[in-house]
């Protein structure tokens, strides 16, 4: 049996996302698929309509089914109307104006999908309080629906608790695991709560799901430098930098793995080519291309590139970054007792701190 799915540009605002399939073999056919993504807000994103979420409710409802088919097609010619409100309201480039039409068709129905939708209009607009209230709503409404434990997840986020964020995205894997974004978010809460095993697992999840993600590598070698695993870090981002060659955080983190090694080297190698991709020339990770060029014996380059990543810093950062530095310096002579050429940055530093 043939069935049509809903127009796309609707699949945002309807939960559950998947029509009630009959028994038996069914193909779903699916038309203008991009019209589901269609979203002007700013600095805030309506999960569900984000591609990597609704493939994955797709997935899952079609998987549940068990002999359900998918095919999309695009439509040739004039695409049909929009006509949903929401979907409208989505289509606006005001925020105020597109909550007005929220709050407006809540009028006609407070359904989950519209609460979630307002919520995440509500924080488009910084009115944190109305889009928790309405996140809270919708969850009674629906509260096995993943969509609305990420966003209230995301919203835990923004008011710092990431405890309660941690529990939302947890929840919101569980729901769906194949939506890859809330693991990585549950990995992301749970290494700020200090519980870097456990992030490690979510972002491995997150990882399996989107292998080709530079992200998702990314947070996996973070975290498994962090644990100490340095040679499975450092695999990691070398993927990262194969995949985004332009990436200049890429080449950072590698170059922090390769200075922990103890390979200073092939370290201020790969700093450096973060800093020659950098356009913001970060002086953090210049401060550490300067240690590296310390370990290589090249202390004159390494006086030379403090100077240039510190001057013109606000003086409260520039001291701090100094500070820094100069704890990192002392943990290498420690620790390379036998380093030499180091004495004269440390006296620099010294002397730039006491000013």
């Amino acid at each position: 049996m043939v069935i049509e799915a809903p127009p796309a540009s609707e699949w945002p605002f309807r939960h559950p996302l998947c029509p009630a399939l009959p028994p038996g073999p069914v193909e779903v056919r699916a038309r203008n698929t991009a019209d589901a993504y269609v979203n002007q807000q700013a600095g805030t994103q309506l999960v569900t309509t984000q591609p990597a979420y609704l493939d994955a409710e797709w997935t899952a409802a079609l998987a549940r089914h068990g002999q359900a088919t998918w095919v999309a097609t695009e439509q040739g010619g004039e695409r049909p109307p929009v006509t949903h409100p929401l979907a409208i309201a989505f289509r606006l480039g005001d925020p105020a104006e597109r909550l007005e039409c929220c709050v407006e068709f809540l009028e006609t129905g407070r359904t989950a999908a519209a609460l979630v939708a307002t919520a995440s209009v509500c924080v488009e607009v910084n009115d944190l309080d109305a889009a928790a209230r309405d996140l809270d709503e919708a969850l009674r409404l629906a509260p096995e629906w993943a969509a609305a434990h990420y966003e209230r997840g995301k919203l835990r986020l923004r008011v710092d608790d990431m405890a309660g964020a941690a529990e939302c995205f947890q929840r919101a894997a569980d729901l769906l695991p194949g939506f890859a974004p809330a693991w990585a978010n549950l990995g992301g809460t749970l290494g700020e709560l200090a519980r870097p095993r456990e992030a490690l697992a979510a972002f491995e999840r997150a990882l399996a799901l989107d292998p080709s993600s530079p992200q998702a590598l990314n947070n996996v070698g973070v975290v498994r430098r962090d644990l100490g695993r340095l040679s499975e870090s450092e695999a990691a981002f070398r993927q990262v930098i194969q995949l985004t060659p332009g990436m200049a955080f890429g080449h950072y983190n590698l170059g922090h793995t390769l200075f922990l090694q103890g390979r200073f080297h092939a370290a201020l190698s790969a700093y450096a080519e973060g800093q020659a991709r950098d356009a913001e020339k970060n002086p953090v990770q210049a401060s550490r291309l300067a240690l590296c060029k310390v370990a290589t014996g090249d202390a004159a380059g390494a006086l030379r590139e403090l100077h240039r990543a510190t001057a013109g810093l606000p003086r409260e950062y520039r001291q701090q970054l100094l500070g820094d530095t100069s704890a990192i310096l002392w943990a290498l002579v420690t620790q390379h007792p036998g380093l030499a050429g180091w004495q004269p940055v440390h006296d620099w530093l010294a002397k730039e701190l006491e000013a």
